[in-house]
């Protein structure tokens, strides 16, 4: 293998080389094709290879593409802010873009505790957060996060606002049934406040729907109302983190309008751009910014790049052509066919133990027993094995935590770009299927007791 200088995610690993990609396929240099099974991480929301954004890329570029925010704002950028603002019926009218997701939620956090500064009410800094959650990996962002895998090497850097327990209703970290648990893992959002003190607290943070932390674990019905109902009762804000589910991905522009709620602050990033440029935002309501637009009237955040015309055009564009081709009301449609198909392969394989999600974000977890629900080990990687079998089988699929202690466990995501086909879903299955008779036939019995 010749010697790389590009530091790449395994050191070592003969990565194969990217040639383009159009639509739902990616090709490399060999001219073997990928059915961008995962849409990268969760990103490439509308495929690859669109000549419409490529256009808008080419445009913005030969007019300006870049000015530092703090000396200029440009036409794309002001636009971009009013089409987030239209898509949210006017519930978020202030929008502040960064260039990542880990980003907008960090900025979020910062957002928060300025707002309580500039109300008068310094104490309350400390974020409250899920276990089995993800946030990003700056030091901030990865502070909020539950995902023990992601947080072990920098444990003694991070703040301790993990604290209260996801809405797993496969693995009920109570042991109760959904139907009759009263929203046990709600309600205790209400205990940590009460130990911690709503003084001391500036916001809660939580994925509407959980991704890498959790493969994409849908909470119950009455869950997210009740969540919103406590934070107002102890006058804390509500930021949904909605990097992974924003712009059609659950088949709604935002995952939280499954359940009617209107969080105080919302990041995007992945989606916003559909991976055609690094940007994301933290997006807010008029109560949040007030206090600071009536106070020292500037946001302490940012970045060199931040709000750069280039990719607030590219993004704007995104935007626009979700909205032309009905891309939501497709996801909606498509995620229900695929999860259909999905189905039949959960009844083949004894491995499948469950499949969630909305719209086009499934998970999909693999044990040991499915009566038992018995987790794979950490040890095995199930995960890495599944993935790697579905690049040989010509499918990129994406890794997610699994099981009750975000260690053991395994779980993919399978979340195509919003313009699949009912062809192209069919050819997902057909790749997805040989990829899990694979792992059947060659790696499972290996991990099995004879």
């Amino acid at each position: 293998m010749e010697q790389s200088s590009l530091i790449k995610p395994f050191l070592g690993v003969a990565y194969p080389t990217i040639s383009h990609g159009k639509g739902v396929y990616l090709y490399d240099k060999e001219g073997k094709d990928y059915l961008d099974a995962s849409s990268g991480a969760v990103t490439s929301n509308i495929g690859h290879g669109v000549q419409e954004i490529a256009d808008a890329m080419v445009q913005q570029a030969s007019q300006v593409s870049f000015v530092y925010r703090s000396q200029f704002t440009s036409e794309a950028a002001e636009k971009l802010a009013q089409k987030i603002a239209d898509l949210t019926n006017g519930k978020l009218p202030y929008s502040f873009f960064v260039n990542s997701g880990s980003e907008a939620t960090e900025t979020a956090l910062k957002i928060a505790i300025q707002h309580w500064q500039e109300k008068g009410k310094p104490r309350k800094q400390k974020i409250i957060s899920r276990w089995m959650s993800y946030h990003g990996i700056t030091i901030g962002a990865l502070s909020m996060s539950g995902h023990p895998i992601r947080r072990e090497r920098f444990t003694a850097l991070l703040e301790s606002y993990p604290s209260v327990a996801p809405p797993y209703c496969y693995r009920c970290p109570y042991q109760l049934d959904h139907r009759t648990c009263g929203m046990a893992c709600a309600l205790e959002l209400e205990s940590s406040i009460r130990r911690i003190g709503a003084d001391n607290i500036a916001a809660f943070i939580c994925e509407p729907v959980i991704g890498a932390a959790g493969g994409a674990i849908v909470p119950p019905n009455g869950y997210f109302q009740k969540l919103k109902k406590i934070c107002e009762e102890h006058d804390i804000l509500f930021i949904a983190d909605e990097v992974m589910t924003g712009f059609g991905r659950t088949g709604k522009m935002l995952a939280s309008e499954h359940w009617g709620v209107e969080p105080d602050i919302i990041t995007f990033g992945k989606g916003i751009s559909g991976g055609y440029t690094p940007i994301a935002a933290a997006a807010m309501t008029e109560k949040v910014l007030e206090p600071i637009m009536n106070g020292s009237r500037s946001i302490m955040g940012g970045h060199t790049l931040s709000a750069n015309p280039l990719s607030c055009a590219i993004a704007l564009a995104v935007l626009e052509y979700m909205e032309d081709n009905d891309l939501v009301e497709h996801s909606a449609k498509r995620g229900k066919e695929l999860f259909n198909g999905l189905k039949k392969l959960a009844k083949k394989y004894s491995f499948i133990g469950d499949l969630r999600g909305r719209g086009l974000l499934i998970g999909m977890e693999f044990v040991q027993d499915k009566e038992t629900k018995e987790p794979f080990p950490k040890t095995l990687d199930v995960t890495a094995e599944i993935i790697k079998a579905g690049m040989n089988n010509g499918i990129i699929l994406y890794p997610a935590s699994a099981g009750l202690d975000g260690i053991n466990g395994a779980a993919i995501i399978i979340s195509p770009p919003l313009i699949i086909t009912k062809e192209e879903s069919a050819e997902l299955l057909r790749r997805l299927d040989s990829t899990l008779r694979e792992f059947k036939d060659k790696i499972l019995p290996g991990y099995l007791p004879s």
